[in-house]
């Protein structure tokens, strides 16, 4: 199979010339063993710890998503220990890497590898697909880095790196693309090495053949890459599909009564399932909080201590503009029946920190210095 490129004789005059497959797998795998960054999920072929590096880089830059892996695998030194530990305890550690449903996939699997499999991880990629939350790209690092099996790990880095070599130009959010690049990826693989192979790709595009700025100078491929040849690195690869981003407006009100906060667990199929926030008024747009009281019947005659800004918080599909609203009032039994409907309770303001929160909603609490004291702190 040979890839569609942006100009057929180019690939052939550069990639199919000087760039066959096996020489392709030589060239990355010495780099590799040259330029890799010591990183701790490199010095094990333990399951579970390829298995928990993956899910967290999953969308995430190594330097973030490292002090996350680190404080993991302290934390649950094996899949056991995960299994046993709460959803909340593993939602307040993710807390701040996005992407919460890694997080809920992640304590899911570890659960149902220790009912089912007695703690042991399945040694082949087909069976590893069939794990709650472990699609192609975690099956393929798991199968090929723990097991040997050669099958080819292809996320963002090696889609970059291929598709500028190669000069392959199909788009890699279609499914036809996706089907492609990963097909051509197993041809490239070496058979004997591809836990070598798959982590030398990965690395080459993290950090040699960058998304913007890509280091040609210099580079071991820059005179049989398409890219490079047909000044390409800023058109591949190819992503047609755009994401939509929705606009939000959500009014935050911190309730204090006392010593406690009016907090709910979010359950409902949404953004940050399985976290806490505050008692929520979304809006389609930005809204008077007066006017947000008056027709409220829990907000009704609450004392204002404080209102914030509107701070903008990006999402991957979403744009929420947020303003948190802190009021006070002693509740009355009628209104904690209101609260509870709303699915909201007393939350003692020491405790509120152990809780799994969005990192902005924590974020905005350590600015007010909200867990080290109950005083009416001023925005």
């Amino acid at each position: 199979m040979e890839p569609r490129c942006v100009e057929s004789k180019v690939l052939h005059s550069f990639a199919a010339a000087e760039m066959k497959k096996d020489v392709f797998a030589q060239r990355i795998m010495e780099w590799y063993t040259y330029n890799h960054r010591q990183l701790p999920w490199r010095k094990t072929n333990d399951p579970y710890k390829i298995w928990l590096s993956e899910i967290i880089l999953q969308q995430t830059r190594v330097a973030q998503g490292l002090p996350y892996y680190e404080s993991f695998a302290d934390a649950f030194p094996t899949v056991h220990e995960m299994a046993k530990a709460s959803l909340e305890k593993v939602l307040r550690l993710w807390q701040g890497l996005g992407y919460y449903t890694r997080a809920r996939n992640l304590h899911q699997c570890a659960k149902y590898l220790v009912k089912n499999c007695e703690g042991n991880f399945p040694t082949t990629f087909e069976a590893l697909k069939k794990l709650p939350g472990i699609g192609p790209y975690t099956a393929a690092a798991i199968a090929s880095i723990s097991f040997k099996e050669p099958v080819a790990v292809v996320d963002g880095n090696v889609f970059r790196v291929l598709a500028r070599v190669f000069g392959i130009d199909k788009d890699i959010a279609s499914t036809h693309g996706k089907k492609f690049f990963f097909s051509f990826a197993n041809e490239l693989i070496d058979r004997n090495a591809p836990d070598v192979f798959n982590q030398a790709v990965m690395e080459f595009g993290a950090l040699q053949c960058l998304p913007k700025n890509p280091k040609c100078e210099g580079c071991m491929f820059s005179k049989s890459c398409v890219a490079r040849q047909k000044n390409l690195q800023a058109v591949l690869p190819i992503k047609i599909k755009q994401i939509k981003k929705i606009t939000r407006y959500f009014n935050y009100f911190i309730i204090r009564d006392r010593a406690n906060v009016l907090m709910r667990k979010r359950n409902d199929k949404d953004i940050w399932r399985g976290l806490y926030d505050f008692y929520l008024i979304e809006t389609k747009r930005s809204k008077n909080v007066k006017s947000l009281m008056e027709k409220d019947k829990l907000l009704s005659k609450m004392k204002i201590i404080s209102e914030s800004n509107i701070f903008p918080h990006s999402l991957s599909h979403q744009k929420l503009n947020v303003k948190f609203i802190v009021a006070e009032k002693s509740l009355s039994k009628s209104e904690e029946k209101l609260a509870s409907k709303s699915g909201l309770k007393k939350i003692q303001i020491k405790k509120i920190e152990k809780l799994p929160k969005p990192i902005l909603i924590d974020g905005y609490l350590k600015s007010l210095r909200f867990f080290s004291s109950t005083s009416k702190e001023k925005t």
